[in-house]
């Protein structure tokens, strides 16, 4: 059993939660610091909406226990516990104004007026919309009623704030840019945000740390980098960003690729002559057309180039259906006579310390 610290804000204990013959989430044991910006990311399905409905308090786990702020919660029905949400859809009150919209709560807990103008000012300066205080939701942009469901639901100052997928509905500029905006107003106020979302990028961009989930079991825990350079498995790898799986077998101190190339690796005690492993190469570690000592290399034709504007993105055949993607900076081909061409034969090489050795 985990136990909960004072550092801890929340504490998922074996939790387990079904749906008739479904089961959602699956005995998963996290803890979520204080002041910490968390995401559980994953595909559809894989339990982390219901994850955050059962902190929430709108599910209760068939198993397992939760604990906010070190207490155990499984009694304690959602309008009691100290959380906020911020759905997909903002639900703002379309006939009051920004500042209203952003008061309701305090009034309903009978706040002293002067106390809710002092509150709700700061929350308004925090999220830039102290302008528009007297507009209606439907006179603001998306972004903006984003900004004001998010300072409703601060306004409590809850000890979690919990984000289900918020920028969902925006489109792709203003989604980066309220990326930035919100691991900035999570800095300032100091609150815990539990975040979920489908989209890696999001999730690396804004995390302190992130729970990699798939079909209700947590894969990997920990910070952006280790998920990115250490994926725990082929899933992980896979789900965040681009990765190169080469299969290939255990031959003393290296791999021997399905392709024939023996190639130097970083193998851990467990794995045995002969097991059957997974070579991880991301593509941005891929180095085109340069042979070096030590490093892994592997001979292909290129048999497709995408350009991508700050960088050319290059697909390797090394045997019929066994391909690399490969990336690389446009520093000095910015003009396509200056790139590689389809039918171009290569090497492509990289560190043994950047081919992640993962069992098959």
């Amino acid at each position: 059993m985990s136990t909960a610290t004072e550092t801890t804000t929340v504490l998922l204990d074996g939790v387990t939660r079904r749906f008739g013959q479904l089961t959602a989430v699956d005995h998963l044991t996290m803890n979520i610091a204080k002041g910490e910006f968390f995401s559980m990311l994953g595909p559809s399905g894989c339990g982390k909406t219901t994850t955050l409905r059962i902190i929430a308090g709108f599910e209760q786990p068939d198993e397992g226990e939760v604990f906010l702020e070190g207490k155990s919660v499984a009694r304690t029905p959602p309008y009691h516990r100290n959380v906020n949400t911020v759905f997909q859809s903002y639900a703002l009150f379309e006939h009051l104004t920004v500042w209203d919209n952003v008061a309701f709560g305090l009034r309903r807990r009978r706040v002293a007026e002067p106390e809710i103008k002092r509150r709700v000012g700061e929350m308004l300066d925090l999220v830039r919309l102290k302008a528009k205080a007297a507009a209606r939701p439907r006179q603001l942009s998306g972004g903006q009623q984003q900004r004001v469901a998010l300072a409703r639901a601060l306004v409590n100052l809850p000890a979690v704030l919990l984000l289900d997928e918020p920028l969902g509905s925006l489109d792709l500029q203003l989604r980066k840019q309220m990326q930035i905006e919100l691991k900035q107003i999570q800095r300032t106020v100091g609150i815990t945000f539990i975040y979920v979302t489908h989209d890696q990028e999001e999730a690396l961009t804004m995390s302190d740390r992130i729970a990699v989930m798939n079909e209700g079991r947590l894969q990997q825990f920990g910070s952006p980098e280790e998920i990115y350079e250490q994926p725990a498995n082929a899933f992980v790898a896979g789900f965040i960003g681009i990765s190169n799986l080469l299969p290939g077998v255990v031959e003393d101190h290296a791999v021997r690729l399905l392709t024939g190339q023996l190639i130097p690796a970083q193998l851990d005690a467990g794995l045995a002559a002969g097991s059957p492993v997974l070579v991880c190469v991301r593509p941005e570690k891929l180095r085109l057309g340069r042979k070096q000592d030590g490093q892994a290399t592997v001979e292909g034709t290129i048999v497709e180039t995408v350009y991508l504007g700050t960088a050319t993105q290059y697909i390797v055949e090394l045997a019929p259906e066994v391909r690399l993607v490969a990336i690389e900076n446009n520093v000095n081909t910015a003009r396509r006579q200056n790139r590689l061409a389809r039918g171009s034969k290569l090497s492509l090489g990289w560190l043994p310390e950047h081919g992640r050795i993962l069992r098959s």
